[in-house]
């Protein structure tokens, strides 16, 4: 640290030439990555939906399994024969189209529209399933808002590459939006903590700086690997968040050096070696958690991580070397212009009001421990009853494009069509017709009749529907008749060996996360009840309710795994900061009561009254499967910057003779400023995020913005000193042995 501490105040202009090189170099990349990202949460590797997808390319030939669905309006006032022109127009002009393997009604898969306008129509188009989707998905949305222009007709385009397309499009509108937000509110705030306008703009330029390096880092990461739409969110949150907070600590002790006579050269390298050390370790305490993102085998989830680790990583090199370089130039003029100048040490300076307020606490110790305690213990208790699930076109608020689409193919009793369930049979020997065509039949019935299941695409539709199939195909110029229906039937149902069957089971309506809980399980009862072709293996389910189901439960189901991950390499991160076991064990149960907390909070809110008045549409009845993961690695990382500003001080006043009580609360009247100036920060840049239009990141939003309240205020100036006031001598306590085994570490700011 002190080879750094020296280059940088003494070559202050080389260090800021070389970032002026980077960053004019990573900004061209970082304006491209927003582009580059993805909301598609993939496949996941060895799971059941996965082998379902790969059998059907593979044995069935099946190329395009990403179906767009397309509602057709016709003008007002148009006749039924114009409209009914202008839909086999639109259909004729779809097949035409780049990407699009094949146009069908949806009267074809034995699904009626329920369409009453004349000319009214709900389409199916395919398009490829990875490769080409994009393209092929924005060629439809330009061709159908040509239509819309020269014809007078309305087209709803939604579908599963639909709403990921709009998940990636608005996430990245909202994460702008909440900048263009936040930055003026946060320098408002800064003006206000410095008292001077270059001090607080250092901040904001050094939220900015580990902003579009870290965005510029994304870009070359979706080269190595594809990177969710939601790490831009995270990126900016992270960026500004701690990046201001981080430098709020450099500035104000740069400013309390110079107060103290130092030059500015000696004032940025004692900030460099004092807040800069807790910048470094509190920057490690969020890299640890957001390296917890790693541990689920999940790229969607990794990509989130690998993002956040970066982010932390250029906002600390920001800190400790663009910061105090700017520091040790600047010198005195960092307090212009003086109009509005305070005194310059009074951020860290001791507070007697806060003092006052920490030997009241230390004096009721029990009560506040107490009530604090049971306050995050109720708000936390519901968290174990929170159902999560992958949150589809519900987790989009109403408005945009795919969502209300989705809202009119409900209407019309064709949703089910984006939650087709595909179901394989692998066959112990190739298919015999004489042999296994009754029991072929009698499987799909018997899966046909479980309650909420609207159809089959199998080779047993009967005449009727064939007939049904053939009218539509002729009426919007498909040229298939009945024969030609069923031999393409007959292509989808039987693989190309002869040893897998195959059928599409289509739901009564579009399935939120709960509700693929309960059919999943029906459909597959039904499967095995009765007589079965003679099977190899269990029959396969797959489709998308399948693989959002699988990705849920195995985003859940890595939380465990994560979070002691989290607290084992916390622990020890701590353990060697303060050389206690208390200490650790105090702070991670805080913590993550705060968090679990939050996440409670979070959950009452969509599913309560006050959801509507802050943008939450009506949810789904789940929370999204993401969102306790991310609210955990972020906020659990982010809280530990007050635990190690506070908690240091502490230990710092006890290195210095001080008995416990009095070291705490001379922590408390030094810290309380900062934290509650940098929470007030925080709280900004998350709140931003709760007027955008993705609900995940809205949530993320309210979550963290909710655990930076109770961390900042409940937590850090309440139950901290009063748990340390109780344990006493004993916060210090560590075993001999472990003593002389640990390095000793210097923390200070």
């Amino acid at each position: 640290m002190h080879r750094l501490a020296d280059w940088v105040t003494q070559a202050p202009k080389q260090v800021l030439i070389l970032w002026a090189v980077l960053l004019a170099l990573a900004a061209p990349l970082a304006w491209q990555a927003p582009g580059r990202l993805s909301a598609s949460i993939g496949e996941l590797p060895n799971a059941e939906s996965t082998q379902v997808t790969a059998l059907l390319r593979g044995e069935f030939g099946e190329q395009a399994l990403n179906p767009v669905l397309l509602v057709f309006k016709p003008g007002p006032q148009v006749s039924t024969q114009a409209a009914e022109q202008a839909a086999a127009d639109y259909r004729a002009g779809l097949l035409d189209l780049p990407g699009v393997s094949a146009v069908r009604s949806s009267r074809e898969v034995s699904v009626s529209s329920g369409a009453t306008a004349p000319g009214a129509e709900l389409l199916v188009a395919q398009i490829p399933l990875y490769e080409g989707a994009d393209t092929a998905l924005a060629t439809i949305r330009e061709y159908s808002a040509r239509f819309e222009r020269e014809r007078g007709a309305q087209v709803g385009v939604t579908g599963s590459q639909a709403i990921a397309d709009d998940f990636t499009r608005y996430a990245e509108t909202d994460t702008k939006r909440s900048e263009m937000t936040a930055l003026p509110l946060i320098a408002g705030v800064l003006l206000l903590v410095f008292g001077a306008l270059v001090a607080s703009g250092l901040p904001i330029l050094v939220g900015l700086v580990s902003i579009t390096a870290s965005m510029a880092l994304l870009y070359l990461l979706t080269g190595v690997m594809e990177v969710a739409t939601f790490a831009q969110s995270v990126v900016t949150m992270l960026g500004l968040g701690a990046g201001i907070d981080y430098a709020l600590l450099m500035v104000s002790r740069f400013r309390e050096e110079l107060g103290r006579g130092q030059s500015s050269a000696g004032a940025a390298h004692t900030a460099l070696l004092t807040a800069g050390r807790s910048v470094v370790w509190s920057g490690t305490t969020v890299m640890i958690a957001m390296a917890g993102l790693l541990v689920p085998p999940i790229t969607f989830v990794q990509s989130i991580g690998v993002g956040g680790v970066l982010t932390v990583l250029m906002t600390v090199l920001a800190s400790v070397t663009v910061l105090p370089a700017l520091l040790t130039l600047l010198g005195e003029r960092v307090n212009s212009p003086r109009r509005w100048a305070l005194r310059p040490g009074r951020l860290a300076e001791p507070s007697p009001g806060w003092q006052r307020w920490a030997w009241a606490v230390m004096h009721r110790p029990w009560r506040w421990t107490l009530l604090g305690g049971g306050f995050l213990l109720l708000l936390a208790w519901p968290a174990t009853q929170i159902q999560t699930g992958y949150g589809g076109a519900w987790g989009l608020s109403p408005g945009i494009e795919s969502r209300d689409a989705l809202e009119d193919v409900r209407e019309l009793g064709a949703g089910g069509l984006l939650s087709q369930f595909e179901v394989i049979l692998p066959l112990a020997r190739p298919y015999d017709p004489a042999q296994d065509a009754e029991s072929f039949r009698q499987t799909v019935e018997r899966v046909a009749g479980v309650p909420g299941v609207q159809a089959t695409i199998s080779p047993f539709l009967s005449a009727a529907d064939l007939q049904a199939a053939a009218q539509a195909n002729g009426a919007q110029g498909g040229g298939l008749d009945g024969l030609g229906t069923a031999i393409e039937l007959n292509r989808r149902s039987f693989s190309q060996s002869g040893e897998f069957l195959r059928f599409t089971v289509i739901p009564d309506r579009y399935l939120n996360a709960s509700e693929i809980d309960l059919l999943e399980p029906q459909l597959r009862a039904a499967l095995t009840s009765g007589p079965t072709p003679s099977l190899g293996s269990p029959p396969l389910l797959g489709g998308a309710p399948v693989g959002e189901r699988e990705f849920s439960h195995a985003v859940t189901g890595t939380l465990p795994s994560v979070m002691l991950s989290v607290f084992a390499a916390t622990f020890v991160l701590l353990l060697l900061a303060f050389r206690s076991l208390v200490v650790p064990v105090k702070s991670i149960v805080l913590n993550g009561l705060t968090v679990a907390a939050a996440t409670c909070v979070v959950a009452a809110v969509q599913s309560g009254p006050l959801g509507p008045v802050l943008g939450f549409p009506p949810g789904s009845g789940v929370m999204d499967a993401m969102l306790p993961l991310l609210l955990f690695t972020v906020m659990f990382g982010l809280s530990m910057d007050y635990e190690i500003f506070l908690i240091s001080r502490v230990y710092e006043g006890v290195q210095a003779g001080l008995d416990n009580d009095e070291a705490v609360a001379q922590a408390l009247s030094r810290t309380a400023r900062i934290i509650t100036s940098a929470a007030l920060i925080m709280l900004i840049v998350f709140a931003a995020f709760i007027a955008g239009r993705v609900v995940l990141t809205k949530s993320i939003g309210l979550g963290l913005a909710t655990a930076v309240l109770l961390d900042a205020t409940l937590v850090r100036l309440a139950l901290v000193p009063a748990v340390l006031r109780l344990a006493g001598r004993w916060n210090w306590w560590l075993p001999p042995w472990l003593e002389r085994w640990l390095p000793r570490l210097d923390l200070r700011h």
